[in-house]
């Protein structure tokens, strides 16, 4: 056998993973491919109180900061140029890509792939400066590395405008969620589910201003306390008999159990590309009611129902009967079955790296 391509995964918070999409992903290239390449993948020591040195046989290294928010840049940087003895980095979002211009100097030097997630400068939650910043980042991911992932359809196209670059189109996998009986969420059916940070571009406001008006009820679960935004929407919405507004419930076995016995899946994003939770929403077969943009409508093959406002959505539900929610539910899963599989993910990934 010849020699095992070394690979360093970059930008997550870790694995196990416990959070978010990019950890999702790289608990299942290390799953699938870990026989065939050898990873090393970055973890925060912040978020990680035990600190096992390997997981599905990969070498795990800690940086003593935080994954998210400012620190964010500086953690991907220190891993790169940890990395630079590797065959291969895996970069996941833009905020270290600073430092590329430097990697490409040296004599050696790993091949660079760079996954941009979904056009994170665009985001809301960012003020000038760090919008700006994120912009630049970007534009450096997107000239310094070898290799440009997209998540999406759109975010593909917006790659070849902007930078006049093709990048390869690779989804996320969703066949992970597992469905949980309902005697873990003592909720009576039929209920509609959302499961979200709390944020503007997220689309709440709109959701329970919707369902307010109506008699369905709704179960949210997100972080209420983290922002004004927040705050304010559950003070309004709190006391509304159908409607519920739950905390962040990080007992995967709860959140699946509340997520996979609803009637709809509701899905407000409107930033980013392929939304994990999303495409896991889909593999469970469930109907989805998603908010209005190009993004949602490749993710879920134009299939699901789409909301720009509160009174789109407050008719989609006054008027949709139970037989086509069914009918919606079928068509999700058979999308997720043909393209967001975990096994069908990594082959593309390991294409890539063995390129």
């Amino acid at each position: 056998m010849g020699h095992m391509k070394s690979v360093a995964i970059i930008g997550t918070a870790g694995i196990p993973a416990a959070y978010g999409g990019f950890e999702t992903l790289a608990e299942n290239l290390t799953k699938k491919l870990s026989n065939k390449l050898n990873f090393t993948v970055f973890c925060s020591s912040k978020i990680y109180d035990t600190k096992i040195k390997n997981h599905n046989n990969s070498k795990l290294r800690y940086i003593r900061l935080n994954p998210n928010g400012i620190q964010s840049i500086l953690y991907d940087a220190i891993s790169i140029f940890k990395s630079i003895d590797k065959d291969v980095l895996l970069i996941l979002g833009v905020s270290g890509c600073m430092t590329l211009p430097l990697i490409k100097i040296l004599k050696r030097r790993p091949k660079i792939i760079t996954n941009i997630d979904g056009l994170e400068w665009k985001r809301e939650k960012w003020g000038k400066y760090a919008k700006i910043f994120l912009k630049i980042s970007e534009r450096f991911a997107c000239k310094y590395s070898d290799t440009i992932i997209a998540d999406n359809k759109k975010i593909q196209n917006y790659v070849l405008q902007e930078y006049n670059k093709k990048a390869t189109l690779i989804e996320y996998g969703g066949d992970h969620a597992s469905s949980v009986s309902p005697e873990l969420t003592n909720y009576e059916k039929p209920y509609a589910f959302s499961v979200c940070r709390i944020e503007p571009e997220n689309n709440i406001d709109i959701m329970l201003k919707a369902f307010s008006k109506t008699n369905h009820k709704l179960m949210v679960v997100g972080n209420w306390e983290n922002s004004k935004y927040g705050r304010e929407l559950l003070l309004k919405y709190k006391s509304k008999k159908n409607i519920s507004l739950l905390s962040p419930i990080y007992d995967e076995k709860r959140l699946n159990a509340l997520r996979s016995n609803c009637s709809i899946y509701l899905h407000g994003h409107s930033a980013g590309g392929t939304n994990p939770s999303l495409v896991e929403a889909m593999w469970l077969g469930l109907p989805v009611l998603a908010f209005d943009i190009s993004y949602n409508r490749y993710t879920t093959n134009n299939q699901a129902l789409y909301f720009k406002n509160h009174q789109d959505l407050e008719k989609l539900l006054q008027g949709t009967s139970k037989t086509s929610f069914d009918k919606i539910a079928r068509a999700m899963k058979a999308t997720a079955k043909k393209r967001y599989r975990w096994d069908l993910i990594a082959d593309k990934y390991l294409s890539i790296f063995e390129d």
